[in-house]
Formats: structure tokens, sequence, C-alpha cells
């Protein structure tokens, strides 16, 4: 029997407005994604002189030398340095201080900072930024991302948590605000790209009536042609470890990821294929489209980013080397192409770009992550923090890997489950769950 296509009257609105952007909030300056924003923005200055790119604020949370190292090291030195953890302040006014005096820092006094969570926010919808690099790990990049997409600002989504807490709120707020969500995350700016046909055939559509996924996770979305969305991913370390092997893994075995270069709590989530649970949440709210409509297949090498199957059976994939470089360079640049300080693909060498089921047994997460992808509702935030919490425990040693997975499912069972909660449910629920996944693991 044929598959079920995706049909196509309506889609979150991607299409470009075209508007100038080159003031840019990095918020997470600090992390791996962060730090190559600014690299992708120092190289838009050369490669793109006409739009003057320039950061205008940036943040970190408590690494105060490598924020103030970053700032210094900019082109043009950011008007704003964001310090969110406030009893930094004084090492950070310091820090500043010193480094607008040295020859060698482009920082002058005009550099101000700005300490404490309310600091994100006011960085994130200063009138004269144009887009905002949401790349704060976690949940706590929740409050920021929301708030610049109340602005109705271009945001370059990194921190996928945003939409796994809470996705329906932040897609209606972009709808009503005029704000564009562009992924950074390779895979899903993969999709983005391999979308771009049916994305132009939009307009044919406009006036069709749009269906609800959030109330009907068994609606069709309205991507013309599309069949599913196929994301890829690397394995991780524990690729072909059994689950005996894994329950006997060690901190050091979960952070060597054998092709990204990632924060830890982003490499042990890579390693359960908690990562990728999340990433078939994003997609369900970022593409708006039901959980039945997306894949997971195992790609070891990181070439091919992501797939869309069509209608008729043909893939469109994205290749490129594993560099964060190039999606997030298209979110800042969308819908044009410029040169990117991201290495080609040596094209005098083979390629191996093998594919292979994903095995939802051995990773429990990735089964997760489809069931909260097709419930919905408080499911997400409830998973997130749970999630987030065992990761600490597990890199602070107190509990197993395969720990993990299982302390998120026995939390998602035991709250009471709602399907169009608030925000403010849903930060609730996001301390509640926290609190309840250290009891399970009895901490």
């Amino acid at each position: 029997m044929p598959a079920e296509s995706i049909s196509a009257d309506s889609v979150p609105d991607f299409r470009s407005t075209n508007r100038p952007v080159s003031r840019v909030a990095v918020l997470g300056a600090t992390g791996s994604i962060g730090v190559a924003a600014l690299d992708v923005i120092e190289n838009l200055n050369r490669c793109d002189p006409d739009f003057a790119w320039e950061v205008s604020s940036m943040s970190g949370h408590s690494q105060i030398d490598p924020l103030i190292e970053l700032a210094g090291g900019c082109h043009t030195p950011p008007k704003c340095v964001v310090v969110s953890d406030a009893e930094m302040e004084a090492q950070a006014a310091k820090a500043l201080k010193t480094a607008s005096t040295q020859t060698n820092s482009r920082l002058t006094e005009r550099c101000r900072l700005d300490v404490g969570p309310d600091a994100l926010v006011r960085a994130a919808t200063e009138k004269d930024v144009d887009v905002v690099v949401a790349a704060i790990v976690g949940r706590a990049g929740l409050e920021s991302t929301l708030a610049a997409v109340h602005a109705g600002k271009r945001v370059a989504l990194a921190n996928k948590e945003t939409l796994v807490v809470a996705g329906p709120v932040v897609t209606r707020a972009a709808a009503d605000n005029g704000a564009e969500l562009l992924p950074v995350d390779s895979e899903h700016s993969a999709i983005f790209q391999c979308l771009a046909e049916s994305r132009a055939r939009q307009s044919q559509f406009a006036t069709a009536k749009q269906p609800n996924t959030a109330a009907d996770p068994s609606a069709k979305t309205h991507w013309p042609g599309v069949r599913r969305l196929i994301l890829t991913a690397s394995g991780g370390p524990f690729r072909d470890w059994t689950t005996a092997q894994m329950r006997e893994a060690t901190i050091e075995q979960a952070l060597a990821h054998p092709t990204w270069k990632m924060g830890a709590k982003i490499t042990i989530d890579s390693a359960s294929m908690m990562n990728k649970a999340l990433e078939v949440i994003e997609a369900k709210w970022l593409f708006d489209v039901p959980a039945d409509k997306i894949e997971v297949v195992v790609h070891p090498q990181s070439l091919i980013h992501s797939l869309v199957e069509f209608e008729d059976g043909s893939l469109i994939a994205q290749v490129s080397p594993p560099d964060m470089r190039m999606p997030i360079q298209y979110a800042l640049t969308f819908p044009r192409r410029l040169p990117c300080p991201a290495p080609e693909l040596d094209r005098t060498q083979g390629w191996d770009m093998s594919l292979c089921p994903a095995d939802p047994d051995r990773f429990p997460a990735l089964a997760l992550g489809f069931e909260v992808a097709r419930v919905g509702g408080t499911a997400g935030a409830v998973v997130n923090a749970a999630n987030e919490t065992a990761v600490d425990l597990f890199l602070n040693g107190q509990i197993r890997f395969t720990d993990i997975p299982e302390i998120c499912r026995r939390t998602l069972l035991d709250h009471d489950h709602e399907s169009s909660p608030t925000l403010e449910r849903l930060l609730k629920l996001d301390v509640w769950a926290r609190g309840r996944a250290r009891e399970l693991a009895q901490i």
C-alpha cells in the first residue's frame, strides 16, 4: 500500500520578507553555536560588505573571560555584553573595564554591561536588532527566544528546547507577530532547504482552509507533494553498542562523539539519541508535520543532514561536511546564499554515505520522542526537564547512562497530561518535572 502523502494547503510561512538583516544579537555566544555564529558574522563582513554586518549584543552565563575575549575580537565591538548569571556582575564589570583599556582589544568604554536573566530579554528585543541567534542551551533559552518572537524578529533557532517545551505557544506567537523562525540545527536546516520547491508552491494554496495539527495530531499538513521528512542521526558514540554495554558506559565514553564537536549536554543527548527525539518534536512544530510523517535513519558519516521524500518516491537530500557554520549562515542570510567559512566537501575522495534504520529498542529515548510528538501538550516540557536533570546527574556520576531515558519515561507517566497548556503552566511543569526526575533517581 503506498504511503499516505502530505498534501498541502498551509504551512508555516518561511518566505523571506527580504528585509535587510545585518545587526545580530548572539545569545549563548560562548557555546559552540555562538562561537561559530561569530565566525560567520566576521566572514559576512568580508564577503557581504554592503550589509555592514555587526554583532549588536552577545551573551554568556558565567564564562566571563571567554565572553569578553570574543566581544573584543568582533569586527565592530558589540554595544552590549550580557551576563545572565547575576552573581557574576562584579567580575564581569571588572573584566570589561580592563579589556576596554587594552590596545589589542576593539572594545571601548561605550560597550555596556547588562546582567541577569531579564537582560537576555532586553538584548533579544532591542529595537535595532534584526536577527537573534538563539543558542542558549536547554530550557534557559525559552524566555529570550519567545521575547524575540513577540518582537517580530528573525530568530536563527539553535535552541530546540524552545519548541520542545512550548511549541504551540511559540509558533502561534510567530504567526501573530510576523516573526521568522529559521532553523540552525543542521537537520532542520537541511529539511528547510529541501522543501524549497514546496515553499515556492505555497501561494497556490494561500486561501485554502488551514488545518490545526496542534489540535489534531493525525491531521495532514500541507507541503505540496511531500510524503515525509527524514531526519538523519549519526548514531553517536554508542551506535553499535548493546544495551548491556551502554549500561556500563562511562562519562568519558559518552562524551566521545565520532563526528561532531559540541557541548557536554548535547553530546550526551546525541549518545542516548535523546537529541534526535527532541529534533522529532521540534520538526513537528517547526514544519507543522504530524509525528507519523517524520522518520529517523542512522547516517554515521554526518554528510547527509536530512532528506525529504516526495509523493513520486523521489528523495531530495542536503549534503555538506559536518560544520555548523553553514546552517547558521543560511539562517542569517536567507534567501541569499553567500560564500561560507565552512569547508567544502572534498570531491577528490570517495564518499561513504550509508543509511540504516534507527533502533528504538536499544535507544528508547527515540521512541519516547515520537510519543511526545504525537500527544503534544505538556509532554514536551516534562520530558525536556526530566532529560536536562538526568543528563546533569549522569555527568556528575550519580546515575548510569541507561537511567537517562528511563527517568524521562517515568516522569512523563507520572504527570497529568494537558493538551492545551498555557505558558505559565508549562513553566510550572518544568520545575515539577526536574524535582520528580531527581526523586526517581533517588538523589
